[in-house]
C-alpha cells in the first residue's frame, strides 16, 4: 500500500482535497476527524484537557468549549504545546491503526490529512507529501467566513510553518484557487504518478 500525507496551510484547501479523493475512491483519514472524536465526552483525552486547563472549558453537558479552548492555546505557545502532548500521540495512534487495517486489506493508495505534517515530524512516516496550497489573499478570505475573530485568524496562521515552506518540502503541491474541476484533475494527476 502507498501511503502519502496530506498537508498544506490552515485555510488552503485540505478538507476539500480529502473529500475529492474520497469521492475518487481513496482511502482518506483526516486528523482533524480523530481529534474531534479524541475529545467527546467520556473520553481520556478529554479529561486530560480538563484537567491540564481547567474545568470551565467543559460545558453544562460534558463536552468541550472547542472556542474557548482554541483561544486558550493560540494565545500562548505552552499551552498549544500542552494540548499537543495530550492529543496529538493519541492521533497518530488512531491514524496508525487505521492505515494497518487497510494493509492488511491491501488497498493501494490511503491518505492522512495532517496539518501539522511536518511540524510534528512526521514526514518519514509517507511515501509521499501533498500540500494543499492558495495565495495569502484566498486563505484569509477562507478563513474570514469560518467566523474567527482577525487576532485568532493571525494566531492560527503563525502557529503552522509557512505554507511555502511545506510546499518546498512536498512531493506535489495541490493549488486549490480555482474551481472543483481545476482540482480534479490536479489530483487525477498525482493519483496517476503515484
Amino acid at each position: 500500500m502507498k501511503v502519502c500525507g496530506l498537508t498544506g496551510g490552515v485555510g488552503m484547501g485540505k478538507s476539500t482535497a480529502a473529500g475529492l479523493l474520497l469521492a475518487a475512491g481513496v482511502r482518506v483519514i483526516d486528523t482533524d476527524d480523530l481529534a474531534r472524536t479524541l475529545v467527546q465526552p467520556g473520553q481520556p483525552a478529554l479529561a486530560e484537557i480538563a484537567t491540564t486547563f481547567g474545568p470551565h472549558l467543559l460545558a453544562a453537558d460534558g463536552s468541550l468549549q472547542r472556542a474557548e479552548l482554541a483561544r486558550l492555546v493560540f494565545a500562548s505557545a505552552e499551552a498549544r504545546k500542552q494540548l499537543e502532548a495530550i492529543l496529538h500521540p493519541r492521533i497518530r495512534a488512531g491514524w496508525s491503526a487505521q492505515l494497518a487495517t487497510w494493509r492488511a486489506e491491501n488497498c493501494p493508495l490511503a491518505v492522512v490529512v495532517i496539518p501539522l505534517l511536518f511540524e510534528t515530524g512526521a514526514e518519514t512516516q509517507f511515501a509521499k507529501i501533498i500540500c494543499a496550497a492558495c495565495s495569502p489573499v484566498t486563505q484569509l478570505t477562507r478563513l474570514r467566513a469560518r467566523g474567527w475573530p482577525a487576532e485568532q485568524l493571525a494566531q492560527r496562521i503563525a502557529a503552522q510553518w509557512p505554507v511555502a515552506e511545506k510546499m518546498a518540502r512536498s512531493h506535489f503541491v495541490l493549488w486549490t484557487e480555482g474551481s472543483l474541476a481545476m482540482h480534479r484533475r490536479q489530483l487525477a494527476a498525482i493519483r496517476e504518478k503515484l
